[in-house]
């Protein structure tokens, strides 16, 4: 299954390692450090095409890590997510 994340981008769920808000999680020091941090190295991937909201990390073959800035919200995000999962 795959997850739309905006502006035509879309990710395999399986590789998706958790979905953020933006807002709430931007007040620790720690994730404001993790963000600069990945943004340094290079595997930050804005697809927000506007003021971002959520953000969504992945892993990748290539990276230890890779994050996508969304503009969708962090709950959107989720019920997509969640939406697709096949129920037993």
């Amino acid at each position: 299954m795959y997850l739309h994340i905006g502006q035509n981008e879309i990710i395999p769920d399986k590789r998706i390692i958790g979905i953020f808000d933006l807002d709430k999680c931007s007040y620790e020091k720690r994730t404001r450090d993790y963000l600069a941090a990945a943004e340094q190295e290079g595997v930050v991937l804005d697809v927000s095409g506007a003021l971002p909201k959520s953000f969504v990390v992945c892993d990748h073959p290539y990276h230890r890590q890779i994050v996508y800035l969304s503009q969708l919200n962090s709950v959107t995000l989720k019920n997509r997510a969640e939406s697709k999962k096949p129920e037993f």
